[in-house]
This record gives C-alpha cells, structure tokens and sequence, in this order.
C-alpha cells in the first residue's frame, strides 16, 4: 500500500484550475436524482425516486485571446460564456480591468 492511498482528493484540488477569470464562477457540487415510475397526473401511481448520485455542475469556460483596442494588444483569459457576454456589453477594457487582469 503506497502513503497516498488513504488520502481522498479534496474539492479543491480537483477543480482547481476551473475558475471563471472574470465572473469567478467554479464548480459546484450537487446531485442527479433517478426517478422510476409514471406521474400520477399521467394515469400512474406516482414517481419514487431510486437513486440520489453526487455530481459536479461546472461553468462552460473557454480560454479566449480578446483584443483590447486601449492596450492594443491580446489578453488571454480563462472565461466563462456569461463573461464574454459582459465583454461584448461593457467593453474589454472595462471588464478586465474592473477584474484585475490588465
């Protein structure tokens, strides 16, 4: 048996990497219920739930070059898809700078 066999991965540890740059958004722990059955407003006897799995919803990041016409010059950034509506909306350089990137 190696040392590190009896030690879990933390949350932390997993997902560290998978931080929105500018929302700060990350994942987040939750869970899938399985249901069996057919509801009662269908003509059954009502939905049970069979099985409660834990799963992680993650943010939908892409890493993007973004111009910024004041610096002129490219900006890579690790962003979500609500931030880069909120770079079309409020500019570049205003977002970037209001998160500290630039």
């Amino acid at each position: 048996m190696q040392e590190t066999d009896h030690i879990s991965p933390s949350f932390d540890f997993k997902f560290m990497s998978r931080k929105c740059s500018i929302t700060g958004s990350r994942p987040v722990r939750g869970s899938k219920i399985h249901r069996r059955g057919l509801a009662k407003k269908k003509g059954g006897i009502g939905m049970h739930v069979t099985a409660v799995t834990p799963r992680y919803f993650t943010p939908n990041l892409k890493t993007k070059r973004i111009w910024v016409p004041e610096l002129k010059k490219f900006v890579t950034v690790k962003v979500s898809a609500r931030a880069l509506k909120t770079i079309s909306k409020n500019g570049a350089h205003a977002t970037l700078s209001k998160a500290g990137l630039i």
